[in-house]
């Protein structure tokens, strides 16, 4: 699914027009994203959450040459999705309001 195929979803389901759906979807994820870049989880009930984790430096090698390498310490961002979502994907259950 892509940015794209969200907006259409919005534009189909609620009676935004394209743009406004396109809008309300960036909006979402732009809300997110600020929202990580300051360090703050993100929790969305019944779907996960986005976190912010440090990474220490570490020793890594290089896959071609064997080469051992040092990995520079940085952020990355991780999702843990809610026993909610594993239980829907599990049982291949979209949910009450969307299709599948």
């Amino acid at each position: 699914m892509t940015k794209a195929d969200l907006v259409e979803l919005v534009y189909e389901r609620i009676g935004f027009s394209k743009k406004e759906a396109a809008l309300a979807v960036e909006t979402v994820l732009e809300s997110i994203r600020t929202s990580l870049i300051e360090g703050e989880m993100v929790k969305i009930v019944g779907f996960g959450n986005f976190v912010v984790r440090h990474k220490e430096a570490r020793k890594g090698r290089n896959p071609k040459t064997g080469e051992e390498v040092m990995i520079t310490p940085r952020e990355v961002v991780t999702f843990k999705p809610s026993q909610v979502l594993k239980n829907a994907v599990q049982d291949g259950a979209a949910g009450p309001d969307v299709e599948a």
